[in-house]
């Protein structure tokens, strides 16, 4: 369903568990989720710092809108992934 080749290899299994399982990833992809850019990069390794315009690229046309944008959109994004698994 989703395509996660454009994610850098790192956090691919991160971004997957998130968006179809409802398992909060690490802090930096949990807040390039949440839009929270001082948090994303203060968080970031140099590659995903370099990586993080091609991260939100992917995100923006790859994640429902639902998924992603501020901390209560993840919150409930992960209420509704554990909900749909249980």
């Amino acid at each position: 369903m989703y395509t996660y080749t454009k994610l850098p290899q790192g956090l691919r299994d991160g971004m997957r568990r998130y968006v179809e399982d409802g398992r909060v990833p690490g802090h930096f992809l949990t807040a390039v989720l949440k839009n929270n850019l001082r948090e994303a990069v203060m968080r970031a390794d140099p590659a995903n710092l370099n990586e993080l315009p091609n991260i939100i690229r992917w995100m923006h046309w790859e994640l429902p809108v639902e998924a992603h944008g501020s901390a209560e959109d993840v919150g409930k994004w992960v209420a509704y992934r554990k909900g749909a698994s249980a």
